[in-house]
């Protein structure tokens, strides 16, 4: 995916804020109070009718125009299905819009609890509604996202991890030997012929989730084509037989609404594998963001990259064991 390594948000001051949102008729009365987000910048702030809304400014060239709709007019289908997602709000027909070089998107401001992992009742819900986020991404691929695969999460990271200069002098050697053996895994372990390709959250990991009475999903940046599975594995942790036990209760509440291929399952620690090295890769690119070295002063610390050899090595262990499975023909 293109991304332009000297793009900073320095110019993204208050004052350009304040008059991006006056250009679709919104005035805000507040100051800006900065969310959780580094990819984009994302901020809530309370308009003259004492509303409060967040309004995302989208990272330049990441995301095509035409990707940045895609997202929005998933996240109005599913809510059409009655399935709970925060959706950019409309002004004027439009909910991308663009100022001084800067796309960006209005939302109403929710609020909710932080989704409990290891609450069971929690989980079933979360499971239930991603049956049947599932059953309307499989209406129909995304055309302008990408699909999950290896080239994006294995392959771009690898090149671009070489070409860095993060990784001690001294682990280098260690690092890409193992980072090069954790590749081969996972290339004999990701199907030749992949399973259905659906629209996905993309990031379902419990950070993404609130809890209002339910689940609420936020933050679809990410969605793009994959595995249905991609969407459920990060919410399980623990052990083997708590995981299993989890599996569990997300399967049976997720297929009220919408099949799954069991096949699946072997999916879990590959892709696990591939956001671990996706993940590295994403901080080193973006390092140059003033708000990566700010909120991530770990990742230059000799110390992360030894504690990466380890995970790698832990992550090809956890290759060669059996995949988690609900039933022994599985």
């Amino acid at each position: 995916m293109p991304t332009n390594t000297a793009f900073h948000f320095d110019s993204l001051t208050p004052d350009v804020m304040w008059y991006a949102l006056e250009s679709i008729g919104i005035r805000a009365e507040s100051g800006f109070l900065a969310l959780n987000s580094y990819e984009n910048r994302v901020y809530q702030f309370v308009d003259e009718e004492r509303q409060r809304y967040v309004v995302k400014f989208y990272r330049p060239q990441r995301w095509s125009e035409h990707q940045i709709q895609e997202e929005h007019d998933f996240t109005q289908e599913l809510l059409e299905a009655d399935i709970p997602v925060a959706p950019p709000i409309q002004r004027d027909g439009q909910t991308l819009h663009h100022y001084q070089g800067h796309m960006f998107a209005l939302f109403a401001s929710v609020g909710g609890r932080q989704f409990e992992v290891d609450n069971l009742e929690q989980l079933e819900g979360v499971g239930r509604f991603l049956g049947r986020m599932h059953k309307v991404g499989s209406r129909t691929p995304f055309v302008h996202r990408p699909t999950l695969g290896l080239e994006e999460y294995l392959y771009q990271p690898r090149i671009l991890l070489q070409n860095s200069d993060f990784i001690p002098p001294h682990l280098e050697s260690a690092f890409f030997n193992d980072l090069d053996l954790l590749i081969g895994a996972l290339e004999k372990q990701w199907p030749t012929e992949p399973p259905q390709m659906i629209r996905l959250h993309g990031d379902c990991h419990p950070g993404n989730i609130l809890w209002r009475d339910g689940p609420m999903f936020v933050d679809l940046d990410d969605s793009r084509n994959g595995p249905a599975i991609q969407d459920l594995w990060m919410l399980l942790n623990g052990d083997r037989s708590d995981k299993l036990m989890q599996l569990d209760i997300i399967l049976e509440a997720y297929q009220e609404f919408c099949d799954f291929n069991h096949n699946e399952l072997k999916l879990i620690e590959p892709l696990r594998g591939l956001r671990m090295v996706h993940y590295m890769a994403w901080l080193a690119k973006r390092w140059h963001d003033p708000a990566f070295p700010a909120a991530f002063p770990w990742f230059n610390d000799p110390k992360y990259w030894e504690n990466q050899v380890l995970a790698i090595k832990e992550q090809i262990a956890a290759l060669e064991e059996s995949p988690l499975s609900l039933m022994p023909q599985w």
